[in-house]
């Protein structure tokens, strides 16, 4: 199947829908999650999990496999929900997120299978990708690392750091997502420190940088594609929707996370986002 080709993109749309009402899941039964971001980024992180282009190992990790770091490590339900479907853990696990004695918490976790990074403190997660990709370099091993941050991580300084660091090693075999989704905790990015053209600060940073439509799968395919032969790291800055799939949580940043969702409102979310499964 070509990379490009309508059945190649249609399946990938088909298991979006599946993997967000997965995170509608973890939401219900635990009654408490983040939303807004895990809904944003769902289709950038199955795109680099399902479409053939990365090195991904089904039921268990393999040490040939490419790295995927969650630096935004609260965005876990969408990262949890592809890992179920690759069977690294039953679908059925879901259901156990953030209970006592869980892997599966409210930030990821190297005791989850397939997860290469434990997230606290956001920001760090292009740090500790860098890292990898320059002993991947040193040890001449031909793999990828891809880090996705949040628009918001980079109002933070490391994150600037990892990347000048990046183009100081030219750090080719390095991919970073961004989750331009433009909300964070407290409100809207541009409300709580605006960030102006991020592509624009990349490219001063020295490197190679493809802006997206987040959830079109044609032009994330193309980015990463590109992403692969390039000569420099690569930013791909993914202009997402915030909670997207969900009419009435979109755009608005109280749903960053979200407690107590009723039984009545949780068929509701299904609903819309299950229609053409």
């Amino acid at each position: 199947m070509s990379l490009f080709s309508n059945p190649k993109i249609k399946k990938l749309q088909k298991l979006s829908k599946r993997l967000r009402k997965h995170i509608l899941d973890i939401n219900y039964y635990s009654q408490s999650s983040h939303l807004g971001g895990p809904l944003s980024s769902i289709d950038l992180i199955n795109t680099v999990y399902f479409s053939d282009l990365f090195s991904f190992s089904d039921s268990q990790p393999s040490a040939k496999d490419d790295r995927f770091i969650l630096s935004a490590g609260h965005l876990c339900p969408a990262l949890y929900a592809v890992l179920s479907v690759k069977n690294y853990f039953s679908v059925s696990k879901l259901k156990t997120y953030s209970q006592f004695k869980s892997i599966l918490q409210g930030h990821v976790s190297t005791d989850v299978p397939g997860v290469s990074y434990s997230s606290g403190s956001l920001g760090q997660g292009l740090s500790f990708a860098t890292g990898l990709a320059l002993a991947d370099k040193i040890d001449h091993k031909k793999k990828f690392t891809i880090c996705l941050t949040s628009d918001a991580e980079h109002q933070e300084g490391q994150i600037w750091e990892a990347v000048t660091f990046a183009n100081k090693y030219n750090l080719n075999n390095l991919i970073n997502i961004v989750d331009n989704n433009k909300y964070q905790i407290d409100g809207a990015v541009d409300d709580i420190m605006p960030l102006e053209d991020l592509g624009a600060k990349y490219i001063h940073f020295g490197w190679s940088v493809k802006e997206v439509n987040g959830h079109d799968f044609k032009q994330i395919l193309r980015a990463f594609k590109q992403a692969t032969q390039s000569i420099r790291p690569t930013a791909i800055i993914a202009h997402t929707t915030f909670a997207k799939g969900v009419s009435f949580m979109q755009h608005d940043y109280h749903y960053h996370d979200l407690k107590n969702l009723s039984s009545k409102l949780y068929q509701q979310t299904v609903k819309e986002i299950s229609q053409g499964l």
